[in-house]
């Protein structure tokens, strides 16, 4: 179990490393790994499982709950589940072997599926191509 801290800061260079396009993050919120399989599963159906899709995020922060109707005191409360604590700027998915017509239309279907509002980033040797 870790202390639950707190969604503080930026995140420090962003770059898009594997695939041409990326999703990233524009606020702070925890991430389950259900917001993370439903948001992948909605691109890879839009794609028709053309391309490849990169997921930069890993869920590896327990987040802890008491069950109902538990007073307060004795101690802290079992791993519920686990989350990705995403800061604004993180990179959250990346695609490569697309078009940007349809990498667009794919982050924006993923982004209605995530907790947080998300932009599309190119990568830097790609703008100028467009």
């Amino acid at each position: 179990k870790v202390q639950k801290g707190r969604l503080r800061g930026k995140f420090s260079n962003p770059k898009v490393c594997y695939g041409d396009y990326a999703l990233q993050a524009l606020g702070h919120c925890y991430i389950t790994p259900r917001q993370i399989e439903s948001a992948r599963r909605v691109m890879a159906r839009h794609l028709k499982r053309e391309g490849k899709i990169f997921i930069r995020i890993f869920p590896d922060k327990p987040i802890t709950k008491k069950p109902l109707e538990v007073r307060q005191g004795k101690g802290k409360g079992n791993v519920e589940y686990y989350a990705f604590p995403a800061k604004p700027g993180v990179v959250l998915f990346e695609l490569a072997g697309v078009g940007r017509s349809l990498a667009a239309e794919a982050f924006k279907l993923a982004s209605a599926k995530l907790p947080v509002q998300a932009k599309m980033i190119i990568r830097e040797g790609l703008e100028d191509r467009a």
